[in-house]
């Protein structure tokens, strides 16, 4: 039977996970200190309550609701660079900020493949969302189609991509449904040599097409299977709030390996504490790679 890995991201000059507990976590993003939910954090908080209050921005809950309660020096956005990249921190209406620091381990693995590759590959990337696979693979060399079904957060990965000095790269940026894209793609008859996907659990596209995971899901795979190369090099599949285990991905990549050899992994993604070391559970993953 296949080992579970786990793929840790610890800290680093501009992003730091400082705590963590009682439903909670305390990050810091450059020299800004931001408390937000977290239900994966079931278990006791080891700073004292003073380091909590320390923060520039928290978020909370009213009723059904929540929303950001900022100091008033706290800006609307700031850079930080994170993983060789830089990127804009927005602390937006849904808790996020733009930034998952857990996947930092995939971004490298996408870019040791596409440079280990050495040939001129196209990679798509579905649900792009802020841009973090996007930009990892143009600074390999390779070049994107970046999906996503919000215009908003279209425009801020192109807003990464430029602090990342990589706006004039090869890259398509692309306002669509993810599984009408696909379906063009192979009417036109073009492929991809590597396949990202971030699928939501539950979402919509920019015409108000309904996506679940449940529902979906096996399709957009069916799909991805006959537009990837006939001489692929990767396929990676990151989860969040769907509420699957990494085997169950990776059950989906076996024809992949079955096909063209190669390896696959699987398993959960985490954020390291930067003082106790203790890990923070932060998504799944399962990717298939030829090297």
């Amino acid at each position: 039977m296949d080992n579970l890995k786990i793929l840790k991201t610890s800290p680093c000059c501009d992003y730091e996970l400082l705590d963590s507990g009682e439903g909670e976590k305390l990050e810091r993003f450059g020299k800004f200190i931001l408390s937000r939910p977290d239900p994966q954090a079931l278990w006791r908080k080891l700073l004292p309550i003073s380091e909590w209050q320390k923060t520039d921005a928290v978020f909370a809950h009213s009723g059904a609701k929540g929303g950001w309660k900022k100091n008033p020096t706290a800006p609307e956005k700031w850079k930080v660079e994170f993983g060789g990249l830089n990127f804009f921190i927005k602390p937006t209406a849904f808790k996020h900020t733009g930034l998952f620091p857990e996947q930092e381990p995939n971004w490298q693995w996408i870019i040791k493949n596409i440079k280990s590759a050495n040939r001129q590959v196209s990679i798509l990337n579905l649900f792009g969302y802020t841009g973090g696979a996007t930009l990892a693979a143009l600074s390999a060399g390779a070049e994107v189609a970046h999906i996503d079904g919000s215009k908003s957060v279209i425009v801020w990965a192109k807003e990464n991509a430029v602090l990342s000095g990589l706006s004039n790269k090869p890259v398509r940026w692309i306002l669509d449904d993810a599984r009408d894209f696909v379906k063009r793609e192979i009417r036109r008859g073009k492929r991809y040599e590597g396949i990202i996907m971030d699928p939501p659990a539950f979402g919509h596209g920019p015409k108000k097409e309904l996506w679940k995971i449940e529902d979906d899901f096996l399709i957009l795979m069916k799909l991805c299977e006959e537009i990837l190369s006939d001489d692929p090099i990767f396929f990676l599949i990151n989860g969040y709030s769907a509420g699957y285990s990494s085997i169950a991905y990776g059950n989906n990549l076996l024809p992949f390996k079955e096909k063209f050899g190669g390896d696959i992994e699987k398993g959960e993604l985490a954020i390291e504490e930067s003082e106790s070391g203790r890990l923070l559970p932060a998504g799944i993953f399962a990717r298939w790679s030829l090297s």
